[in-house]
């Protein structure tokens, strides 16, 4: 499976075209992301009872107000709170690929289960696959746990898949043990997980293993650009940039 051209022409807004009044992972996030022609990145987290949800934290507090873990309310209760002050309810992966509707290109991101970057997966990945039956738009999924990744690409094939990468730093990861971090930071998994294509954190791009990817014809994603300034530098290694506060041009 290979990654289409449009994930690499378009740049790719992170959690939609967000900004003030627009909530991340939003409906509004989307459209507009849509109107600009840009491509969008998004969260999966699971409601109870595993419905597939558009939300990047595992807490609700920062961005809806409320107590508690997004995975202990079922999809009408999320649904019921409003992101960030605003009008817009938490969305359902469901919802979202209906707006959408294939007209631009979507990155979507599983968030880890396992709380550690290990093996116990949940079935997450199993009700993406599900929901994305039928979608005719371009899509592809990614995540930084690569047991998720190679699930996923074990029920879909179909759907290109990659992994979402960094340098793993003991601050930002902590209680997962070095010798795990150390495997991570080496993208070891590549191939085992069946990726076509890589989601890197814009502070390792000197990652030698970049190097060696992008000499196999590998594309290399980047993320979070917040700056001309940074994309300038991020595109000396990177194919194209999840960004966000800037109009990124195409």
């Amino acid at each position: 499976m290979v990654l289409p051209q449009d994930f690499l022409a378009l740049p790719v807004a992170h959690r939609g075209l967000h900004g003030p009044g627009i909530p991340e992972n939003s409906l509004a996030a989307a459209q507009a992301a849509i109107d600009a022609g840009y491509a969008i990145e998004l969260d999966i987290q699971p409601a109870k009872g595993g419905e597939a949800m558009v939300f990047h934290d595992y807490d609700l507090r920062r961005l809806t107000g409320a107590e508690g873990l997004v995975a202990a309310l079922d999809p009408s209760a999320l649904s019921g709170l409003r992101l960030l002050g605003t009008d817009q309810p938490v969305p359902t992966l469901r919802q979202f690929l209906d707006l959408v509707d294939g007209r631009v290109p979507l990155l979507i991101e599983i968030k880890d289960q396992d709380m550690g970057l290990g093996p116990r997966i949940g079935r997450l990945h199993e009700r993406v696959a599900d929901v994305l039956q039928g979608y005719g738009g371009p899509v592809a999924v990614m995540s930084f746990n690569p047991h998720v990744v190679q699930a996923f690409h074990r029920i879909a094939p179909h759907v290109p898949v990659g992994l979402t990468t960094c340098g793993y730093d003991e601050d930002d990861w902590p209680g997962i043990p070095e010798d795990r971090r150390s495997h991570l930071a080496g993208i070891n998994d590549f191939n085992e997980s069946g990726s076509c294509f890589v989601s890197h954190d814009k502070r390792d791009l000197a990652n030698p293993r970049l190097d060696a990817l992008k000499a196999q014809g590998v594309p290399i994603l980047c993320w979070t650009i917040r700056s001309p300034e940074e994309e300038a530098l991020a595109r000396r290694v990177a194919d194209n940039v999840t960004f966000e506060g800037y109009p990124a041009p195409f």
